[in-house]
């Protein structure tokens, strides 16, 4: 469950910007954690066509959180496929680039400028909260040169972190996604998951654990990460007859790609500290849930806040405070919570196209499927929707 504090904290982070064809708000909070383990990137003009939002949710500190902040869509950027229009290929090459950028001497130099401690033995390490500015972005050409010195055999960090990201370029969204971050989009008010919660007991993640030789206990990869699919996390990618997809624990993401249309609303990126992962039955006992909403209660929320609230980051803020528990009493509510609301400028919206029904990677409970999309999977998975893994 983790650290909490004797009382949450509760000052946010908060941004708006402008971009293109969407403008965006977005917000983060530390709550009752007892360090701020979030991180996010929000760059509506990452060039001349394409709008990149990103978050990341750190477990075991927040380096890695922060080393994804910083590096993933530059790596976006940097990939061949991305000066071809293969948004697709060039995200999830830059997830994996991740990984082998955190390795040697030149990994553990970048970290330790991130974190604030370092355990040199295990690799694990802590900083303050970050995030990108604006003059951070793209300005720097770097191929990463190996470098000498005593971190070379430096295997990367014990740390991990989910990464939930969304690539918009004229009426192609591109959605990347490893771990248990979300990103939803709301089509005339009905909201849809574009993402897919990367838990161990997944029959697809739990096959490729297995195979590779690890085990789920208690819901737990080896018993001690929550996740299926993350960046870093090492400790569970030393198999070297395997391929990095087929690793324990991968940050192979899985990739949706949907034609946008004029019916879109907004989109919506959030750790899973905003995410209620339970199914319930019984609708009156969502009043007092925390950790907090199913997917369409938080559309639903942003799509009534917006009637009297135009600022972005003040909507993201007010769902902030809904999902922060009164207490840790359940542990429900309690964790680090960050959220980048994404919304569609109508006129801006370029012809309409024809609308093909989409098939999400994670149905949101008894919903309908969204709009077109095309997935890439993983090896072994198939075409149909997984069950739901709340």
């Amino acid at each position: 469950m983790g650290i909490y504090l004797s009382t949450p904290r509760t000052e946010k982070f908060s941004e708006d910007g402008d971009g293109g064809r969407v403008r965006y708000g977005l917000s983060s909070m530390q709550g009752w954690r007892a360090s701020m383990e979030d991180a996010h990137a929000a760059y509506p003009e990452l060039d001349d066509s394409t709008s990149f939002f990103g978050v990341y949710d750190g477990h075991g500190g927040k380096v890695v959180a922060k080393f994804c902040a910083k590096f993933l869509h530059q790596q976006v950027l940097k990939n061949e496929a991305f000066s071809t229009g293969d948004l697709g290929t060039s995200v999830q090459k830059a997830f994996l680039r991740m990984d082998e950028m955190m390795r040697g001497q030149r990994g553990w130099r970048e970290l330790a400028v991130l974190g604030d401690k370092i355990n040199k033995f295990t690799g694990m390490i802590e900083g303050l909260i970050w995030s990108p500015r604006g003059g951070e972005a793209n300005d720097q050409v770097d191929d990463w040169a190996f470098e000498e010195g005593p971190h070379s055999d430096f295997t990367g960090p014990t740390s991990g972190s989910t990464a939930c990201v969304a690539i918009i370029r004229n009426n192609q969204l591109v959605v990347a996604n490893a771990g248990d971050s979300r990103c939803v989009i709301s089509r005339k008010g009905q909201a849809y998951n574009l993402s897919r919660d990367h838990k161990p007991d997944l029959e697809v993640e739990k096959e490729r654990i297995l195979r590779a030789g690890g085990f789920i206990h208690a819901g737990r990869v080896n018993g001690s990460l929550n996740l299926a699919r993350a960046i870093g996390d090492m400790e569970f990618k030393q198999n070297k007859f395997l391929p990095v997809e087929k690793q324990v624990v991968t940050a192979n993401p899985d990739v949706n790609t949907v034609e946008l249309c004029d019916d879109d609303d907004f989109l919506v990126l959030a750790c899973d500290g905003i995410w209620k992962f339970c199914v319930v039955a019984d609708i009156s006992s969502l009043i007092d849930a925390r950790d907090c909403m199913s997917s369409q209660q938080l559309v639903d929320f942003i799509h009534e806040q917006l009637k009297s609230e135009n600022k972005l980051s003040a909507v993201c803020e007010r769902v902030l405070d809904r999902c922060l528990a009164p207490s840790t009493a359940t542990g429900e509510g309690c964790d680090n919570m960050t959220m980048i609301l994404v919304q569609f400028k109508k006129h801006a919206a370029a012809s309409a196209v024809e609308e093909e029904p989409l098939s999400p990677s994670q149905p949101v409970e008894a919903e309908t499927k969204p709009p077109a999309t095309e997935s890439k999977h993983s090896e072994n998975e198939t075409d149909e929707s997984p069950e739901n893994s709340h």
